[in-house]
């Protein structure tokens, strides 16, 4: 079959801190997808010669597609054209072009907002522009839509979320500063306070350390989207990133909570993501997206 009768694709990474997710994607549909470790025990070099290899595997001739461009979504500071910093992977200043060795268009957007477009496109924040998206994994960050548009601010760090001082002088965090929001919510500090691998697995207990790690995890989230709430006034929440999949037992007292925190006004909606584990990915592909249009 000529190129020319190939369906036009795009070839989407999302890398994450313990997984990348790839696709090959076309107008929002996955027309295949697969994951891989990320190599992050063995340093950023060894990450980035592992996205290589993904995205090169993923643009090799496959069946009746073509992938005319390739869109990675990654943590840290980012450009269109560089990965400039990643305190999770460690690497600094990276071009594009070191993430794939491959004839075609590559476009480098940040994670947390790459998913959060998806979101705005495809899922549960769709025809609302005023929309935090908060995935909640390993860490913490947020994806905000202003008046429509996704807000990067003035040198990319807009969203850091994870890091607004919920308990002064409380837990230490990765990031240095001690009482962050991600020090107490997030999935992976939600685990680790239990001694467990999962938050799932602190969730499934009965005992009463797990209930009230969980439930200071909840009280720690009410806390900072009430602030973020008062500050910037968005129509509606999503809550997405692996502690989404808790579902009910999340959202249920996490909104009796930022209700209770909001005296004198109605809270924002909060959702679970409609596109779960499929939202990076799917950002992914609308960055490479802009590169054919």
């Amino acid at each position: 079959m000529s190129n020319d009768m190939r369906m036009k694709c795009v070839v989407a990474v999302d890398v994450g801190g313990t997984t990348m997710k790839g696709g090959l994607v076309r107008d929002g549909t996955v027309l295949h997808a697969e994951s891989r470790p990320t190599p992050r025990a063995d340093g950023p070099e060894a990450v980035i010669a592992a996205i290589s290899a993904f995205v090169s595997d993923l643009a090799a001739p496959r069946g009746g597609l073509r992938p005319t461009a390739v869109g990675l979504a990654v943590p840290g500071l980012v450009t269109p054209t560089h990965a400039v910093f990643s305190a999770a992977i460690g690497w600094r200043d990276v071009p594009a072009a070191a993430f794939a060795d491959v004839p075609l268009p590559v476009t480098l957007g940040h994670d947390v907002r790459a998913a959060g477009a998806a979101e705005l496109a495809y899922g549960a924040a769709r025809d609302e522009p005023n929309v935090l998206f908060l995935p909640i994994g390993t860490g913490i960050a947020g994806a905000m839509a202003l008046d429509g548009a996704l807000y990067g601010g003035a040198s990319g760090w807009a969203g850091q979320i994870g890091h607004i001082p919920v308990h002064p002088d409380g837990l230490p965090c990765g990031c240095g500063q001690r009482g962050c929001l991600a020090a107490y919510a997030s999935a992976a500090a939600i685990a680790a306070r239990c001694g467990e691998t999962s938050a799932a697995a602190v969730l499934a207990r009965t005992d009463a350390v797990a209930r009230q790690v969980w439930q200071e995890a909840v009280a720690a989230l009410a806390l900072a989207l009430a602030t973020y709430t008062l500050l910037l006034d968005p129509a509606i929440i999503v809550i997405g990133g692996g502690l989404a999949q808790a579902g009910e037992a999340l959202v249920a007292p996490l909104r009796a909570g930022l209700a209770g925190r909001l005296a004198f006004r109605h809270p924002p909606r909060v959702e679970v993501s409609a596109l779960g584990p499929r939202a990076g990915l799917l950002g992914a592909a609308l960055l490479a997206a802009r590169a054919t249009t």
